[in-house]
């Protein structure tokens, strides 16, 4: 792409791309002089800052090596074991990426660089879409969730309600977003975004964007308010709460803004009456100038539906983050879900990237009750993987992919995020990537390994066969079903009309052909092990409309943040593969071994 215009922060973003490789090995030297000395480090470093050393001895690992050491601090032993910097705090991780949810040292430094990415988004975002905030109000969707309290007295808290905790979000919420502070911290998922969409509604000639963290959370959203739209137009009307909306601080802040409206309620009712729902966020909220939301990864699956809904809106993926660290930001955000490239940023921390060949997956081939592959490596897979040379960030090749690999000021060395990325170019000096998978979801019965982004294809390919017929697929999730032998693959999909009220009868043949469309395009050693019966057919079981959002409520009540929620692409929990079986209208079998 063309350089940024000129700027001050537009040109801290230059030199940093520049000189990336400089930046990155002072980053490591500044980590190494801090915590050399710490236990952990001490062990391969003997309190020597040597980068060549760090190279060498420092074995590079996965949350259940350091673990350990995470659950001593938490427990009260001396953060310093692990990083000199004092702790402020954990950020708890969702653990619906495939895992359970993690503990991840936060210090102040990164609250830090945190600022520093909004510093350096905001000319990006400004130079398409000029001054957003001049121009009105964020619609975003928010939801913080109760914070733990470890032995140690050191807090555990999702990185979201770390944000919203802090004084410089709090001190520009009003002139930012529609939504209350209040509304943010209500515990009530339900009566939280009610809340959240009553005041976007009151406040739709002030939204200039619409959004959440993951595009997840806005189908959700869309979707609630179709079931809640004649309720939301009486409150309006008549300017009086719901009584279910018990949440004191919810109907506090709420009750400060309302007043009756009816012809807005009106308004809002016609707008809503048409036939089909296509368009309906660009119809709602005019000033709309973009959706913002995460439809990277295993995010893009609702893309479509965001299409859909938003009427010509761009989705807009500005960050590349997770809990562990931040990765890097989007200087394109015009670009199409399938073609974002996230820019490293190398001030965050220091990279180093895994190459990883197509179709390779460095775990263990055991099956678990769901097919999935567990997340230790088998040794001869460690062995493997300990004799590829890692990358560092300049020295990326594009078309390559990799795992990346991490090391941080707030103690992860060398630390596997179990993400896989393709290098599709540079910005200057720095490479950018492409997210393609985590690394530790995959579907596999035998030997055969199917890898997400493996699996999104499959999908993505035999729901075109449904396009046609007016469905919209909303969800889908999987599992390998191994209680007959053999095991086969199970796909779940939740499908919704494009237009009128779900209705419309699937046929049976069309549905077949969907599940050999899927076979088909899954990867050669499927389609051997298939042949030879060591795996049965693959089966499509359609779940009735709803469902998806009942499997988020679940993960939700087991204390993931709906702002932080991603659909599974494999089932873990044997409660979560309840609530889809349990709501199944429709079973479908490929009908013959894929060619």
């Amino acid at each position: 792409m063309e350089n940024i215009e000129n700027g001050t922060e537009l040109k801290m973003m230059e030199e940093l791309t520049t000189n990336a490789q400089q930046i990155q090995e002072q980053l490591l030297e500044e980590i190494l002089m801090k915590n050399a000395a710490t236990e952990y480090l001490s062990r391969f470093l003997n309190g020597h800052a040597d980068r060549q050393l760090f190279k060498k001895n420092v074995p590079i690992v996965s949350y259940e090596d350091i673990k350990p050491y995470i659950d001593r601090i938490a427990n009260g032993e001396p953060s310093d074991i692990l990083l000199a910097e004092p702790l402020t705090e954990f950020y708890r991780s969702t653990g619906t990426s495939g895992g359970q949810p993690k503990l991840i040292p936060a210090t102040a430094e990164i609250a830090d660089k945190r600022a520093i990415l909004q510093t350096l988004s905001e000319p990006v975002m400004k130079k398409y879409f000029g001054e957003l905030e001049q121009a009105g109000k964020s619609l975003e969707l928010m939801f913080a969730k109760p914070e733990i309290e470890t032995p140690s007295g050191l807090k555990a808290r999702s990185v979201s309600t770390s944000e919203f905790m802090e004084n410089s979000f709090r001190n520009t919420l009003s002139k930012l977003y529609t939504s209350p502070i209040e509304t943010i911290f209500c515990l009530d998922t339900n009566q939280s975004l009610y809340c959240q969409l009553l005041l976007g509604l009151i406040r739709r000639d002030e939204v200039v964007t619409f959004g959440s963290l993951f595009a997840s959370t806005v189908v959700r959203a869309i979707k609630f308010l179709e079931d809640h739209l004649k309720e939301l137009c009486y409150n309006i009307k008549t300017g009086q709460l719901s009584n279910w909306i018990t949440d004191s601080g919810c109907r506090n802040a709420v009750s400060l803004i309302m007043k009756p409206h009816p012809e807005l309620a009106d308004s809002i009712e016609n707008i809503c009456s048409c036939k089909s729902w296509e368009g309906i966020i660009k119809k709602l909220w005019p000033k709309a100038k973009f959706i913002r939301c995460i439809t990277t990864g295993v995010m893009s699956q609702y893309t479509e539906q965001l299409d859909f809904y938003g009427g010509g809106l761009p989705l807009v993926s500005r960050f590349y983050v997770s809990s562990e660290c931040i990765f890097g930001i989007n200087l394109e955000p015009l670009s199409k879900p399938s073609d974002v490239s996230y820019t490293l940023l190398p001030n965050m921390a220091y990279f180093e990237f895994l190459p990883v060949k197509k179709g390779c997956q460095t775990m263990s081939p055991e099956v678990q009750f769901n097919g999935l592959s567990d997340h230790h490596e088998s040794t001869e897979m460690k062995t493997k993987n300990q004799d590829i040379e890692p990358v560092d960030l300049v020295n990326v090749k594009p078309g390559q992919r990799y795992e990346l690999v991490v090391t941080t000021s707030a103690g992860l060395y060398r630390y596997k995020v179990g993400d896989i990325l393709m290098a599709t170019g540079f910005y200057n000096n720095t490479p950018q990537f492409q997210f393609v998978e985590r690394q530790n979801v995959i579907l596999s019965i035998d030997a055969d390994k199917t890898s997400e982004a493996d699996l999104l294809k499959a999908v993505t390919e035999a729901k075109s066969l449904i396009d046609p017929l007016g469905f919209i697929l909303t969800g889908y999730t999987s599992y390998g079903d191994t209680s007959l032998a053999p095991g086969h693959y199970v796909i779940f999909w939740e499908l919704k009309e494009k237009e009128g009220n779900n209705n419309k009868e699937l046929d049976p043949k069309k549905m077949v052909e969907c599940c050999y469309k899927m076979e088909e395009s899954l990867n050669y050693i499927y389609k051997v092990y298939r042949k030879q019966n060591a795996i049965s057919a693959l089966e499509i079981r359609v779940v009735k409309p709803g469902t998806f959002d009942a499997l988020m409520d679940y993960y939700v009540s087991k204390g993931a943040s709906m702002s932080q929620y991603k659909t599974p692409s494999c089932i873990k929990s044997k409660e979560a593969l309840k609530i889809l079986d349990s709501r199944v209208i429709g079973k479908f079998f490929s009908p013959k071994t894929p060619a």
